[in-house]
């Protein structure tokens, strides 16, 4: 797995996150599958199609036709529920708790890979886009089907130095026009 093309764009400051995504290629404890989906997942989520770029041109590849597109059903359908549950979650009125989502996510039934796998990258969008109720659900999922808390946390991690490579790599593009010289 190669995301050389990701560290070399980061600046010097940001050498743990380079760091980071050296350890976090070579983890272990996840198969590669869950891996590279967890990356990609992660970086669909991030938001910022340069890092999302990167990401999918060197782990692509290590994703079958379907893996990849189960990465996507995850990260598509967990920016619409993350959004309807951190609602339902934060506020305080318990009409919310009871109400249908009466959201169409039909595709979270047969997604092309393993429960274990969707559920995988749909805790990594959920841990991205903050939302505490999907990450409790999603987690309490994986564990129920026997997947370890280093390995739910290794996803996690993941999660996290590539959202923080996305929001990095977005801050130094805006600093960059700011500070170039008028024309």
């Amino acid at each position: 797995m190669s995301l050389d093309l990701l560290k070399e764009r980061l600046p010097d400051y940001a050498r743990d996150l380079k760091l980071n995504l050296s350890s976090l290629a070579s983890e272990q404890v996840l198969s590669e599958q869950q891996k590279a989906g967890s990356f990609i997942a992660a970086a669909l989520a991030a938001n910022h199609a340069p890092t999302a770029k990167a990401v999918v041109d060197a782990l692509a590849g290590q994703l079958s036709r379907e893996a990849l597109n189960a990465v996507r059903i995850a990260a598509a359908l967990m920016a619409m529920n993350n959004i309807y549950y951190r609602f339902v979650h934060l506020v305080p009125v318990a009409d919310y708790k009871t109400m249908p989502a009466k959201l169409r996510m039909t595709a979270m039934a047969k997604p092309g890979v393993d429960k274990v796998d969707f559920e995988l990258w749909s805790l990594v969008v959920s841990a991205v886009n903050g939302c505490g109720m999907c990450v409790e659900s999603h987690e309490k999922v994986l564990r129920e089907h026997g997947l370890s808390a280093e390995q739910i946390q290794a996803a996690v991690r993941i999660a996290a130095t590539v959202h923080a490579v996305a929001r990095t790599l977005g801050a130094e593009e805006a600093l960059v026009s700011q500070l170039a010289p008028a024309a």
